[in-house]
């Protein structure tokens, strides 16, 4: 059992209580983190004075040695040490002898741990903010090629007025370029440096945790030692966030499945992202679609026992922090992959634009446009809406669409109906006379389109670097 730790204790431990203890199954996921943060750390230690330069050259080209044998091969994380910063203490110790031993000085596991977690947590929101990027790409080209594609918008999925797909689709555009906004925010939030709190009371040696947090990319140090080994905040954030991008996905892997089926016939999912029946011949399923939908709930488990174990918690570090790992770990790859084989799946997706359209037109979409006919001369709105109720009604007991009845059919029910009325209902007008920025039109879809567009052209990282830089400059000074 390879230890950090010992001096105090006068028996081995109990080799269940290690197994249990041990966090190298998991924490070996962020062995680069763990790395770069050594590297940068004696690298401080080094322009403090605290390390010779001598030491200070042979830790660093030895640790980089050490993480390009492990992303090689050569070297393996063996589980025979106690967690990551055991295992790379202990090769360093192996290699250079007293001057590996030195590697710790002036900072804690605590520390250390956070700062690894912070690391790896920060790469995996820029990660995700790239595939929220490519999502949103490829909804963007579907808004695109589909103004004129003209489908039922629902409510209580009854269908209620007429849209298209490209306002359908830029419904997902907006709730995913939200996902990438909480991101950016939860980014700029969390982007100070934990390492140097020590323990919890910081250390009596002159650290620089100015230099620190420079070399690893913070915008700063945090302010308070006690809350920088125990603050978990920036990785329940990360979770609530990854929560409702899988919340966003699951809405629409639930539209994909309701299109996808006999009864609406909307959309044919590409083979490569099917499966069928090992009974059915004819059968065709959604399972991208399900298994995404599936997995929702998966990463609401992880951010609600990331909140239940950090409630009782007082300060500073306790051990049941261990725990914001393997389930946070798990929900970060299940988001990473839903993301990207959902993207695969609508990027290959065929839309049934007369199938659709004809779905509108029987669904009495445009009721609502012929009572405003009626309005528009001189009918109440009141009275308006009761003759169209009845003209719902004739048409569902004889199986037809309002656009399918007669002049004269009309004239029975209300005299006030001219020829025009089949022009103001059908799909395009009642489309097409909504202008207002937002709605269906499209003019106004165009002018949406080009807004989106702007707004993918833009690049919140390099913003972000700029802001950091601004905001070292000003706490240096």
């Amino acid at each position: 059992m390879a230890q950090l730790w010992g001096g105090r204790f006068t028996k081995e431990t109990d080799q269940l209580v290690y197994q249990f203890n041990a966090s190298i199954s998991f924490d070996k996921k962020f062995y680069r983190q763990d790395m770069e943060g050594s590297i940068a750390h004696v690298k401080m230690l080094g322009k403090q004075g605290i390390l010779t330069q001598q030491e200070t050259t042979d830790l660093v080209a030895a640790i980089k040695e050490i993480l390009q044998e492990v992303e090689e091969g050569t070297l393996e994380i063996s589980h025979e040490y106690e967690d990551i910063h055991s295992f790379v203490e202990a090769v360093l110790i192996e290699r250079l002898g007293d001057t590996g031993k030195k590697l710790h000085t002036g900072r804690s596991r605590n520390d250390q741990v956070a700062l690894d977690m912070r690391l790896y947590t920060r790469k995996e929101i820029l990660e995700t903010d790239q595939l929220l990027e490519e999502i949103l790409k490829e909804i963007l080209i579907i808004m695109e090629h589909h103004t004129d594609t003209y489908m039922p918008g629902f409510t209580h999925l009854q269908k209620a007025q007429p849209v298209t797909l490209a306002h359908h689709m830029g419904a997902y555009f907006e709730m995913f370029k939200r996902d990438r906004l909480r991101l950016a925010d939860i980014y700029q939030r969390m982007n100070y440096c934990p390492l140097g709190s020590g323990a919890l009371a910081g250390t009596t040696y002159d650290l620089d945790r100015y230099y620190t947090a420079e070399l690893l990319g913070f915008a700063g140090p945090s302010l308070n030692s006690m809350d920088g080994v125990s603050d978990r905040d920036y990785l329940i954030e990360y979770l609530s966030a990854l929560s409702t991008v899988m919340m966003h996905l699951s809405r629409f892997s639930e539209e994909v499945i309701i299109w996808n089926s006999n009864e609406y016939q909307f959309v044919e999912i590409d083979d490569a992202y099917s499966t069928g029946s090992s009974i059915m011949p004819q059968k065709k399923n959604p399972d991208i679609a399900e298994l995404v939908r599936g997995k929702t709930g998966r990463v609401y488990g992880a951010l609600i026992s990331l909140l239940t174990t950090m409630k009782g918690l007082p300060l500073a570090y306790n051990k049941d922090m261990q725990e914001d790992k393997e389930l946070a770990f798990d929900a970060m790859d299940t988001v990473k992959g839903c993301l990207a084989l959902f993207t695969g799946m609508l990027s290959t997706m065929k839309f049934q634009k007369q199938r659709m359209e004809a779905s509108a037109k029987n669904g009495f979409t445009n009721a609502t446009d012929a009572a405003d006919y009626l309005v528009n001369h001189g009918v109440p709105f009141r009275d308006a809406h009761g003759i169209v109720g009845q003209i719902v009604l004739y048409c569902v007991e004889r199986g037809i669409a309002i656009d399918d009845m007669s002049l004269e059919e009309l004239k029975a029910i209300s005299p006030v109906f001219e020829e025009d009325i089949f022009e103001s209902v059908s799909m395009k007008t009642c489309v097409e006379k909504r202008l207002t920025l937002g709605a269906p039109g499209t003019e106004a879809m165009k002018k949406v389109i080009e807004l989106e567009k702007a707004y993918l052209s833009k690049d919140w990282k390099k913003e972000l670097v700029d802001w950091e830089h601004a905001l070292m400059e000003s706490e240096v000074k």
